[in-house]
């Protein structure tokens, strides 16, 4: 027997999110008729949609324009750290060992699954580097595939704009195969600490 059409249309709602087959779907749906609170989805995810920003300046979600970060007088304007999304700074944020500003990409470079290098935000980054403000990007991609291939595509695109800039990469302290926002803070430290420029003028 089918499920009645509203939650058949719930089930299907919950498939659409990343790595949620149709058993996990029937379980979160039947988790929603079962419990008033998870009925609060719904208002939360209308006031995220409607309330959250893209920072003008770094890409990062905000509720203001510019970001918090990027508003910061305090913070070191002449770094920029290039990272794949949001949650990235999040966990950069966590570790306290980085005082500069960031750039997000909204994604890595993936071709197979349909990411080209139109889909991120390079030109955004590549007008901010015209500025002559910041004198050293670090790119902060994760190490695995997906980020390596974006490494090499936002170094290519910086060498090929002529911007004046030395480019770092974080250090190896970052596992192979490992995303930003599940490190530590201590290996996030090492990182920033021993990171090697890849190009461009020495850093002071």
């Amino acid at each position: 027997m089918a499920y009645p059409p509203p939650l058949e249309e719930l089930v299907e709602s919950f498939e659409r999110f990343p790595g949620v087959g149709r058993r996990t779907a029937e379980r979160l749906a039947f988790h929603v008729l079962r419990d008033p609170k998870a009925r609060e989805l719904a208002p939360a995810i209308e006031r995220a949609v409607r309330d959250t920003l893209r920072c003008e300046s770094c890409g990062n979600v905000t509720e203001c324009q510019p970001c918090a970060v990027c508003a910061d007088t305090d913070r070191d304007w002449s770094q920029v750290l290039v990272v794949e999304e949001p949650r990235d700074v999040e966990a950069v944020e966590r570790s306290r060992a980085y005082r500069g500003l960031y750039h997000v990409l909204m994604g890595a470079l993936q071709p197979a699954g349909g990411v080209e290098p139109a889909h991120l935000a390079l030109e955004a980054l590549l007008e901010r580097l015209a500025g002559g403000v910041v004198t050293e990007l670090i790119l902060g991609t994760d190490a695995d595939a997906e980020g390596e291939a974006t490494a090499r595509l936002l170094l290519e695109e910086v060498e090929r704009s002529g911007a004046q800039v030395a480019v770092t990469r974080l250090a190896r302290g970052v596992p192979a195969g490992s995303a930003l926002e599940y490190l530590h803070r201590g290996v996030i430290e090492d990182a920033l600490e021993g990171r090697i420029q890849i190009v461009g003028r020495p850093r002071s």
